[in-house]
Order: structure tokens, then C-alpha cells, then sequence
């Protein structure tokens, strides 16, 4: 069985497995926001794709702010003596309350009387459920990093990643096909539904994992500070360089995010079931990375020539996408899908290790909050700019700008999907010079890969 490994007298496979359905929730919100919401927001709501892009980017910006709430479930202070438990529950709470109030919100977005409201309730709902997800996230990884002993540790925490995975793959094709008949209640339905599975799954997940320790939690030592080791890691050659790479990489793969589905269902007439099953083809794209990364890691391979791999397949990835359009070809479509998650994954784990390569002796944290600020900031950006360019790009070109030939909506996301496939050939040239860098100094640390800080 796979990570069967993973399990140990102290912390048997299955209270892990218990402790993953938090992956599993956050998985599901994953998919709900970045996957079924935007299609339905955009074509059956005929919401405009710059809103839903904006509104989808919201919980994004939250993410550079995870080291921060790594560091204070780190340092809480606590009578009860728990550090990690708190968190994960006022994520639990935020992520439960967001899509609470989320599809009523989006109802209200539909009439142009409660536009307004219907439009900051949107915000503070996508808002909410982003803040939830990375909370949670964060404390969750902090708590299976603590309950696991040191030689098992990767093998915990890359089980969890890959519980993410196969919770959205999971959600995306559950979701798809309770909506295959799409109502505005069904919707609603779903939508609550999962709001109340996140509390479900998220106490069972918690339930006596954390131990009590109050000589942790009332500790009176001074916080440690960041300032030195960030100046000292932000001075080593190359560093900039990387995390260039890593922003501009970041932003090409996301700028699709928000479109992928509406351009399946507006383009290729493609039912919300279907549109969301291309989620689910992406999640498992991205599990044969995570897969594929683990053995050629093993074998010896340069990590960023992995990412500068990554950004390869999704150059061909995106040329499907585009094609797919004038070829009519669906199926064209979820193969790209697939291949975006595989070069998304690889991407993002070659681009991971090498900035762990740079870290100094205890500031692995830090060196991970950058790759996952620069990341998270960049992707944020690039869903945002994806799409204005699109609803930019078809207005101009369906009011004759750009010639009869062109005059089609699919010129929108066309537009994206070349500026896609830009980006990663700028990331190519920008990652070349570095290639080398994130290589672990020995096997032992190639051996012991298991993403065991992976900030999902």
C-alpha cells in the first residue's frame, strides 16, 4: 500500500489518515472556488469574467501571509496548552462561514438592483473562505510536522499533500455531477453543503491529535527574529534570480485558473459537470508530477531542470487549450488540462526544493515563506490579469477590431493562452543560468524526499 511507511507505533496510518481530511476540505473549497464558481459565475450568471477573476484572486494574496501564521501557532500562547489546534479551528470557522453565505451572495449578483451589495458580499465570502483554507492549511502541516518523529516526518507530510490532491480530484468529480442538471437551488445546495462538511471532517480530523503541553504554550522566551537570516538569505548569489523565475512561472500557469472551465462551457458548450471534471483532470495531472518528482529526485535530478520542465510541458499544455478551440476537440481540452496540473506540480516542487537548497541552517521557514509569498502573490496577479485581458480582448475584437476572421469570443481567452505560453518562455530564460542551483549537496537528501514542507 502506498506510504504504508508513513505510519509508526507512536503514529499509526490511520489517525494520519484521520488527520488528512482537513486536506480533504480544503480541497474541496479549492475546487469550488477555482473550479465550479468561476464557470457558473461566468456563463450561467453572466457575471463579467473581470469580476470572477478579482474575486478568485482575493484568497490568493492571503497566502504570502502563512509564515506569519506558521510563526505565531509557533509562539501561541495558550492556557489550555495547544498551539496548532486554535488556529485550524478559527480556519475551520472562517472557511465554514464563507461559503455559508457565498451562494447567496452570488444570487444577489444576478439582479441589478442588489448588484452592489451582492458584489462586496462576493468579496468577503471568496475572502473568507481564503483566509479559512491557508489558516488551516498552515496549522495543520505545523501540527503533522509535530506529532510525526523526525524519520517519518516527509513521508506524514507528503501523504497530506497528496490527500489534497486526491480530495479535489474527488470533489471535482462528485460536485460536477450533482450539478449536471444546474438549478440556482442545486447550486445553493452544494455550495452549503460543503460548508457543512468542512466542520465535519475538520473535527474529526482534529480530534485528540495535539497533546496539551502548557510549558510550551506559556513560555515567556522572546520571539525569534527574522530580519538577519532574511537579509542573509536575500544576499546569496542567485537569489533574486530564483525567485524572478518563480513569480513569472507562477503567474503563466495561473492566468488560466479562472478560465479553464468558462472557456469549456462558453466556447465548447460544455455542461457544468463536465467543466469541473477538467479540475479533476488537472489534480491528477499534478499527482503524476508530485509522483514523477519523487523518483527522478530519488535518482539524482536537478530540481529546477525539473521546474524548467514543468514550464516545457506547460508551453504544450496551453497550445492544446488554444487549439482546442477552432478544433472543437473536448477531449483536446481535458488532455491539456491534465498536462497543466503535470507541469504546474512539477513547476512548483522543483522550484520548492531549490529554494529549500538556499536556505541557511534554521531558516528553512523563511526560505519557504518566500517561494510561497513570490508564488502566491504572483498567481493572485496573474488570475487578476487574466481576466481583464480576456473581457478586454473579446470586447475589442467582437466590436470588428481585430477583423471579421477574429471577431469570436474565443479571441479572449486565446489572447491569454499565447500570453501563457510568453511568460513561461520567459521563465525558461530566466531559470537557465540558475539551473544547478537547488541541487541538495548530497543523496541522502534526495533519498529523504517527501515534501515534508510543502506549503500546499
Amino acid at each position: 500500500m502506498p506510504f504504508a511507511d508513513a505510519g509508526s507505533a507512536d503514529l499509526p496510518l490511520a489517525r494520519i489518515l484521520r488527520l488528512a481530511l482537513f486536506q480533504v476540505s480544503v480541497g474541496i473549497a479549492v475546487v469550488l472556488l477555482n473550479g465550479t464558481l468561476n464557470r457558473v459565475m461566468i456563463v450561467e450568471l453572466r457575471t463579467p469574467t473581470w469580476i470572477v477573476a478579482l474575486m478568485i484572486a482575493i484568497p490568493l494574496l492571503v497566502a504570502p501571509f502563512r509564515a506569519l501564521i506558521g510563526h505565531r501557532s509557533d509562539t501561541h500562547r495558550s492556557v489550555l496548552g495547544w498551539r496548532r489546534v486554535p488556529y485550524i479551528w478559527y480556519g475551520t470557522l472562517t472557511q465554514f462561514g464563507g461559503l455559508a453565505i457565498m451562494p447567496f451572495s452570488l444570487v444577489l449578483l444576478t439582479r441589478p438592483d442588489t448588484f452592489a451589495i451582492g458584489l462586496v458580499a462576493g468579496c468577503l465570502a471568496f475572502l473568507l473562505t481564503g483566509t479559512g483554507m491557508h489558516v488551516t492549511q498552515t496549522a495543520g502541516l505545523a501540527l503533522a510536522t509535530d506529532i510525526a518523529s523526525e524519520d517519518k516526518r516527509p513521508r506524514v507530510v507528503a501523504l497530506l499533500y497528496v490527500m489534497l490532491l486526491i480530495g479535489m480530484t474527488l470533489a471535482a468529480f462528485t460536485i460536477g455531477n450533482l450539478l449536471v442538471n444546474f438549478t440556482a437551488t442545486k447550486l445553493v445546495q452544494v455550495i452549503q453543503g460543503a460548508a457543512a462538511l468542512t466542520i465535519v471532517l475538520n473535527i474529526i480530523a482534529l480530534w485528540k491529535q495535539e497533546a496539551r503541553n502548557k510549558a510550551v504554550t506559556m513560555s515567556s522566551e522572546p520571539p525569534t527574529r527574522f530580519s538577519d537570516i532574511w537579509a542573509a538569505f536575500t544576499s546569496q548569489p542567485n537569489t533574486k534570480r530564483l525567485l524572478l523565475a518563480i513569480g513569472l512561472g507562477a503567474m503563466a500557469f495561473a492566468m488560466q485558473d479562472a478560465l479553464l472551465e468558462p472557456f469549456g462551457g462558453e466556447i465548447l458548450g460544455l455542461s457544468v459537470g463536465s467543466t469541473t471534471a477538467l479540475t479533476g483532470a488537472w489534480a491528477m495531472g499534478a499527482l503524476v508530477a508530485f509522483a514523477y518528482c519523487a523518483n527522478r529526485l530519488s535518482a539524482g535530478s536537478d530540481p529546477l531542470r525539473l521546474a524548467g520542465f514543468g514550464a516545457v510541458a506547460g508551453v504544450a499544455a496551453f497550445l492544446m487549450t488554444l487549439f482546442a478551440a477552432p478544433l472543437s476537440s473536448a477531449s483536446l481540452l481535458f488532455i491539456g488540462a491534465a498536462i497543466i496540473g503535470f507541469g504546474t506540480g512539477l513547476f512548483s516542487v522543483g522550484t520548492m526544493i531549490a529554494a529549500m537548497g538556499l536556505a541557511q541552517k534554521g531558516s528553512e521557514g523563511l526560505a519557504l515563506g518566500a517561494w510561497g509569498a513570490v508564488q502566491a502573490s504572483c498567481a493572485g496577479l496573474g488570475i487578476a490579469f487574466g481576466g481583464l485581458i480576456r473581457d478586454g480582448m473579446a470586447y475589442f475584437a467582437m466590436a470588428d477590431g481585430l477583423g471579421s476572421t477574429l471577431a469570436d469570443r474565443a479571441t479572449g481567452y486565446g489572447t491569454v493562452y499565447c500570453l501563457e505560453i510568453l511568460l513561461l518562455l520567459v521563465t525558461l530564460v530566466v531559470l537557465g543560468p540558475v539551473i544547478g542551483l537547488g541541487r541538495p549537496k548530497n543523496t541522502d537528501d534526495m533519498e529523504s524526499f517527501g515534501l515534508s514542507e510543502f506549503p500546499t
